[in-house]
């Protein structure tokens, strides 16, 4: 075994310990210096200098049963075999941003890759029972913020979190699930191509085991890492007691931005994220809303990239006549009728029918057979007077 793989199955080792959570195993090394000095250490030092309680010292001390050591050994071959990573604590290709919460996890499983790059990054968050609106929405905030070099970070699960993924990957993009299972497992187990591409444009990691299950109290714990991941975190679509609101809830003690995304006031889901809006989150609706409140994060040469794609003269935004920001205005993301865009305004047929095709020709709607019309971006347009 060489040095490395010992160094890391210290690490198993002392994360395989029960009642020693992250925060404490973080202390433990910083204090000893290591995690096989942890592991070597005595009762009595583990009390003294570690702070530890007698009979936790005493479990410390304790060989691991036979079955976790087994365990330990897959993940070591597997390693070896490359079919996934371990970054532990002290690893410098560790995320460094994720190093600055309270209880980083001491050891992250990954498939795929996490370049510097992936600092920059923002999580997107919400409802496994998404609505169709609220997909979509999602779809193209993530493409636009992805498109903008972020990192997309989310759960990998149904609704919002895959939108959120899908976005990422559209735009050529970068993306990060955090799973609630050991790495070797996938779910929802419908998401494997999904997350194949992720591998592909980003990383999966879990702090889990290889062979944990997904369990449900497993989720709540993950959602600290999709914060600390971030440099902020939003959220659509989510019930006041939903697991988006726990990660929104650790993204601020990690001191981190907060964004909702608002819907309407009588959908259910709609009222975790006017919680948070209440609360201070910043309200988006385009993803400029977004760059508004993480723009001064950015490195210096993102902020000059992003600074020279959001200007009107580089980024080529359509110029727009009056009467074409106002039929924009009445087009969603999701295809509606012809008639439901006529309804909506005093324009006779063929004035409309126009103004669309104009609309069409600038990249800002589509249409699918029906006809039903839907806009192509979250992007407006310049106005003329």
């Amino acid at each position: 075994m060489t040095k490395k793989l010992e160094h890391v199955q210290a690490w198993l080792q002392l994360t395989a310990i029960r009642g020693l959570g992250p925060a404490r195993v973080r202390h433990l090394v910083q204090t000893f210096r290591s995690p096989h000095a942890v592991l070597t250490a005595s009762v009595e030092d583990l009390i003294t200098h570690g702070g530890l309680p007698a009979p936790l010292a005493h479990e410390v001390t304790v060989p691991l049963g036979s079955e976790t050591m087994k365990r330990i050994d897959r993940d070591l071959q597997a390693v070896a075999r490359g079919q996934y990573t371990i970054l532990t604590l002290d690893d410098p290709s560790y995320p460094s941003r994720l190093k600055t919460i309270p209880d980083p996890p001491p050891i992250l499983y990954m498939t795929g890759q996490l370049p510097d790059t992936d600092m920059t990054a923002i999580a997107i968050v919400g409802s496994r029972r998404a609505t169709s609106t609220g997909r979509t929405f999602i779809r193209h905030l993530g493409g636009e913020l992805a498109a903008l070099g972020f990192t997309i970070v989310s759960g990998m699960a149904r609704g919002i979190d895959a939108a959120a993924h899908d976005g990422a990957l559209s735009a050529s993009g970068r993306t990060i699930a955090v799973l609630g299972c050991g790495i070797d497992q996938t779910y929802p187990p419908e998401h494997r191509r999904l997350r194949e591409a992720i591998e592909r444009q980003g990383a999966v990691l879990s702090e889990f085991l290889s062979g944990t299950p997904p369990h449900g109290y497993h989720f709540p714990q993950r959602n600290r890492v999709i914060s600390g991941l971030s440099l902020g975190v939003i959220v659509a679509e989510a019930t006041i007691r939903s697991g988006s609101l726990i990660t929104a809830h650790h993204a601020c003690e990690q001191n981190r931005e907060v964004f909702a995304v608002p819907g309407s006031p009588t959908h259910a889901l709609s009222r975790g994220p006017h919680h948070l809006i209440k609360q201070g989150a910043k309200l988006v609706e385009t993803v400029d809303d977004v760059l508004e409140e993480i723009f001064p994060h950015l490195p210096a040469s993102m902020q000059e990239r992003i600074a020279t794609s959001r200007d009107p003269q580089q980024a080529a935004l359509p110029v727009l006549e009056k009467e074409e920001a106002e039929v924009l205005e009445r087009i969603p993301l999701e295809p509606v009728t012809l008639e439901a865009v006529l309804s909506q305004g005093s324009r006779p047929l063929a004035e409309l029918m126009g103004i669309l095709l104009s609309l069409e020709v600038k990249g800002l709607i589509a249409h699918v057979p029906g006809p039903r019309y839907y806009r192509t971006t979250l992007r407006h347009g310049l106005h003329t007077p």
